[in-house]
């Protein structure tokens, strides 16, 4: 990014086929708003997180390094961890979606807490809470990784009245219990 926090407003440069992917569907809403009308409010998510979440892909770190410590399994952090990222809680990404429903004004919003943790806070923190006792192993940092992102949600706040209610602490909490839950966590 040229700037941090990034807004709606920050010149969009993928450098990755899955970035071209999601800002190729916002050209989609403008392309339909203009041939048929179709009214949108578009949410630009951050890195989304918590119970449920797939943990067998390349994305959704904290799903797959919850997983690995539970399973005693090494993990990896690719390039030097301090890649920074803006998590968000999925309560929080609902809520967003819920609040957006009554929109449609052609808005693009960014859904994010604003604030960048680095993906060795996340490795520390949830080796604290999971009693995990290895140490992560290094791997190659993957083509068109970014070094540091987060949002600016200022936006969402003044149009959809929406902020994040959870801590990353807490959504960390809840995500850890839920993978631990035989009752809950399908996979157990």
């Amino acid at each position: 990014p040229l700037y941090l926090p990034v807004d709606e407003d920050h010149p969009i440069d993928p450098g990755s086929p899955y970035g071209v992917s999601k800002h190729t569907f916002e050209h989609y809403l403008h392309l339909y708003s203009a041939l048929y009308g179709l009214k949108y409010t578009a949410l630009r998510y951050s890195n989304v997180y918590g119970p449920r979440q797939d943990y067998s892909g390349e994305a959704g770190v904290i799903a797959i390094f919850i997983s690995r410590m539970l399973s005693n399994d090494d993990l990896t952090i690719n390039g030097d961890g301090e890649q920074i990222r803006d998590y968000i809680y999925v309560d929080d990404v609902v809520d967003a979606n819920v609040k957006a429903l009554g929109g449609g004004d052609g808005e693009i919003l960014n859904i994010g807490t604003g604030r960048g943790i680095s993906v060795n806070t996340v490795f520390v923190k949830l080796k604290e809470m999971s009693g995990y006792r290895k140490d992560a192993l290094p791997a190659p940092l993957p083509l068109g990784d970014l070094r540091k992102i987060y949002l600016d949600n200022r936006k969402a706040k003044t149009s959809l009245g929406w902020q994040p209610k959870t801590s990353f602490e807490e959504g960390l909490v809840k995500t850890v219990q839920w993978f631990n839950s035989p009752a809950e966590n399908p996979l157990l």
